[in-house]
């Protein structure tokens, strides 16, 4: 739209990345950026790892972190699509995506500044109706054939995502921004580019390095934030099966890349609020192998297990045979990567804008117990939240 303001790089000074250290996001300051498409061949994950190097933050080793300097290098953001992910991973990719201005892979290095920058005035903001790309019932229809693929033993399990537009007038930035105010956003922040801005309210980590072990934190398994929704999904013995199935592929994940003998569950179907909503997350950890790197790791964990489902591989191919619209920024990686720190949120509950609309995605996870339209009503609340608040002016 002619009215809306071009954003890029420098659009919002003080730096929202998710995992961005809290001592520094005010003075932080772009020092190199590495934007990447398919289009442009090579392995994003090598790409991204070796850029890391070339700018001081070295993860040829994850047993071994560095020092944060809080004279030079802080560190960077590392954004990775959901398409992004499948390719590493060895699979399909998926539909074309509906923000084609937004890169599949974007690191950007931040160095400190000596005082920090001033925060731009927000600007009028409009957002007309969303439009969805799939109906009712052709999400209720798609549900029905992840059920037959899991009846002729395909799948195990398969995670289906929408995708709704909207137009826009006036500046993404401020209203991308909110979305870290939702309760529970443990990744809430933003990253932008020209012609492109992502914002993030995700409560899951993907992956991260905590006190010398890999950490990831599945999500699976929702019901409303009553004292009855809790009950709920305590007991429903379809939610549990769904979300064990996921902590197993975790497990499996990270067994790939950690030292023999140390994947454990520190944490099982604990239940946590986001917004309105209760939701079942567990913890699985391992202490990463000798000689790990970051694109080894991104390999193994990239695309999240809780957004494809199982088997990994074959939950791909069903997922790009009935979404009609790519991912784009939903179900990718976004957060932080510094010397002597890693922290990966996966991009649920995650809205992009390009150059004239909004775009946001939901979903869930489908098993033979799934019900199509609960499924259809899961992924409207999941998606709820967010669309009230990008309305806000």
């Amino acid at each position: 739209m002619s009215n809306n303001k071009p954003f890029g790089v420098e659009a919002l000074p003080r730096v929202d990345v998710p995992g961005a250290p809290a001592g520094c996001r005010d003075r932080l300051v772009e020092r190199a950026r590495l934007q990447w498409h398919p289009a442009d061949g090579g392995d994003p994950a090598v790409l991204a790892q070796e850029f890391l190097a070339a700018h001081g933050i070295a993860w040829h080793d994850l047993a071994r972190p560095g020092t944060h300097d809080p004279t030079g290098v802080c560190g960077a953001a590392l954004y990775l699509s959901a398409a992004a992910g499948a390719l590493i991973a060895g699979g399909a990719p998926g539909a074309p995506s509906p923000v084609p201005a937004l890169p599949d892979m974007v690191v950007v290095v931040y160095g400190h500044a000596p005082s920090p920058p001033a925060r731009p005035a927000g600007g009028g903001w409009w957002l007309g109706d969303w439009r969805d790309s799939w109906t009712p019932r052709e999400h209720e229809n798609a549900v029905a054939a992840v059920r037959a693929a899991i009846g002729r033993g395909d799948v195990y399990q398969v995670n289906l995502v929408g995708h709704a537009a909207a137009p826009y007038a006036g500046d993404p930035l401020p209203a991308l921004a909110r979305l870290a105010a939702l309760p529970g956003a443990r990744y809430g922040g933003t990253l932008s580019g020209l012609g492109w801005a992502v914002g993030c309210a995700s409560p899951e980590t993907l992956i991260a390095l905590e006190h010398g072990r890999l950490v990831t934190r599945p999500i699976k398994g929702t019901r409303p934030a009553t004292p009855a929704g809790r009950r709920e999904l305590l007991a429903s013995a379809k939610e549990r099966a769904e979300h064990v199935m996921i902590v197993d592929l975790e497990r499996n994940d990270l067994a790939r890349v950690a030292r023999t003998g140390s994947v454990r569950v520190d944490e099982l179907f604990a239940v946590r609020r986001w917004c309105d909503l209760w939701q079942a997350e567990s913890t699985v950890s391992a202490a990463p192998a000798d000689g790990l790197g970051l694109a080894d790791l991104l390999r193994a964990v990239c695309p999240g297990g809780s957004v494809t489902g199982a088997p990994k591989l074959a939950a791909l191919d069903r997922i790009a045979a009935l979404e009609p619209v790519g991912r784009g920024a939903g179900m990718g990686a976004l957060g932080w990567v510094g010397p002597d720190r890693l922290d990966l949120g996966l991009t649920i509950r995650t809205a992009a804008a390009d150059a004239e609309r909004l775009h946001l995605w939901a979903g869930g996870g489908i098993t033979w117990g799934s019900d199509p339209a609960a499924e259809v009503a899961e992924a409207a609340a999941k998606a709820a939240p967010v669309r009230a608040l990008l309305a806000a002016g």
